[in-house]
């Protein structure tokens, strides 16, 4: 029921604010299970991405968004829980093996099961490689795979962005559903679970329009942040540098000044030296 309530609250205001367009909604089935596969460009995507959709979406959401402190942390922990979303423990080993469960049974129970494949936020808008968890879920529940690309939302709540910004228009395409039938039964093949994922990551690629990178989001964020940190190291030595430089230059004035004064008291000492003689 909260989730009706957010969306009928929530959805009248994103449409006036931002105008959001949708394709293919019609490619999202009726009724019955089915999954839903989204590139991840913005924490805004949870909100427009089921938007034009006359169904709910439960979405494997990450642990972080139950777990922080403070009126910010409540605020998302009472949000996610409220629209029934589900905490994943993105570690790996057990935490993948529970999430998968979670997600079947999610599919069990005939809804729009929503995940984002590449497991992170994309860094700079670009799409990275899929990881094969989403596989194993299309294969186990032999649901129809229905890509959903997010469009411009990147633009909306860039990473580290609290505020939207307005006068950005986002889009959502919702594309064909994916048949792949023709595994199943191989979901323990991890060739097979790449193949299946490539495959959808090609057509979330096909719907985005994104530059694909295939190498994993997370990985290229570690990057970032280290080269980030190195760049705030460098920043801070070359401050320290400059600042040694500063009181060094300034310590020089003052010893030039400090001989200028000598000398020039010397020199008044010696004319008057001379006067006194004459």
């Amino acid at each position: 029921m909260f989730y009706w309530v957010v969306k009928a609250i929530l959805g009248p205001l994103l449409a006036v604010l931002w105008q959001p367009r949708a394709e293919g909604v019609e490619n999202v089935p009726r009724r019955g299970p089915a999954i839903m596969v989204s590139n991840h460009l913005s924490f805004s995507d949870h909100f427009f991405g089921p938007l034009p959709l006359p169904r709910k979406i439960t979405f494997l959401a990450k642990s972080e968004y139950f777990t922080g402190t403070g009126v910010k942390g409540f605020a998302s922990r009472a949000f996610f829980s409220g629209v029934g979303q589900i905490p994943i423990d993105r570690a790996g080993g057990k935490a993948s093996e529970a999430a998968l469960r979670t997600g079947l049974r999610v599919l069990k129970r005939g809804d729009l099961l929503g995940i984002y494949p590449e497991g992170t936020r994309s860094p700079d808008g670009k799409l990275y490689r899929g990881r094969t968890g989403v596989a194993r879920l299309a294969l186990e529940s032999r649901a129809p795979v229905v890509p959903m690309a997010m469009i411009n939302l990147e633009k909306i709540m860039p990473p580290g962005r609290t505020v939207p910004k307005l006068g950005v228009r986002p889009q959502m395409k919702f594309g064909e559903p994916l048949d792949f039938s023709r595994y199943y039964g191989m979901e323990e093949d991890p060739r097979v679970l790449r193949a299946v994922t490539d495959e959808i990551m090609y057509a979330l690629m096909e719907l985005s329009g994104q530059e694909y990178v295939d190498r994993y989001a997370q990985a290229v964020k570690k990057e970032q942040e280290a080269e980030a940190k190195e760049a705030r190291r460098e920043q801070h030595a070359d401050d320290k540098e400059r600042r040694r430089a500063g009181r060094a230059r300034r310590k020089d004035e003052r010893r030039s000044r400090r001989e200028e004064r000598k000398a020039r008291k010397a020199a008044e000492r010696e004319k008057k030296k001379g006067s006194e003689e004459g």
